[in-house]
């Protein structure tokens, strides 16, 4: 549920002021934060923010399509490793067992003396 338009957007000040900052500076370095519930604002528009997501950070380039939508949507928490089991295994490993004829059928280029 999103939040009441009488209370407004969410920005944190301290962060709010790391953005003006960067402005006033029109500095390309990215602006460090863990306020993950932010909301990115036009203003944020072409800075880099490097998001904390809760064990190291992600850099995060903001573009016109993300106003509106919070920091912390742009730093996933969680790892997704994949799927399946034994039988994944054996499909890739059938793969990769295929590509690799293919490579050592590709002629080598002939090299110049």
């Amino acid at each position: 549920m999103g939040r009441s338009l009488k209370k407004g957007i969410f920005i944190q000040a301290a962060l709010l002021k790391k953005v003006q900052k960067a402005l006033a500076e029109k500095s390309k370095a990215p602006i460090k934060t863990w306020s993950r519930a932010s909301t990115i604002t036009p203003e944020m528009v072409g800075l880099h923010f490097n998001v904390h997501n809760g064990k190291n950070f992600i850099d995060v380039f903001v573009n016109e399509n993300m106003v509106g939508h919070r920091l912390g949507e742009f730093s996933p928490t969680r790892k997704f490793v994949r799927h399946g089991g034994k039988m994944q295994k054996e499909q890739e490993r059938a793969a990769s067992e295929a590509a690799k004829p293919k490579a050592a059928a590709a002629p080598a280029p002939a090299k110049k003396k």
